[in-house]
């Protein structure tokens, strides 16, 4: 299964805040990319993960994000999917960390 572009759609519009954003498939799924950075991975059923450690890793943990097989991307919290300030803040986050 492969991730849809509604899904690809939807993600690269959460993150649009943060200026340019491109995408590559990978693996049935996609990362973005910003400023040739990748920083998230959009899983092929569509789930948008954060590539994190540190602090927000702690943080994402107490929200009860799921880590992405034993990769270091950790699930964007459901309020975050509804909400793209709160989305482009924990990108910048994990930007700043990589």
């Amino acid at each position: 299964m492969a991730v849809s572009d509604a899904d690809i759609a939807f993600a690269t519009d959460l993150f649009f805040d943060l200026g340019q954003v491109t995408s590559r498939k990978m693996f049935g799924g996609i990362c973005l990319y910003h400023q040739g950075v990748v920083f998230v991975l959009v899983s092929s059923d569509g789930r948008i993960y954060l590539k994190v450690k540190g602090a927000l890793l702690e943080k994402l943990k107490a929200v009860g994000s799921s880590q992405f097989h034993n990769m270091p991307y950790w699930s964007l919290p459901p309020s975050a999917l509804d909400d793209p300030e709160e989305a482009c803040t924990l990108a910048r986050a994990t930007l700043a960390t990589l």
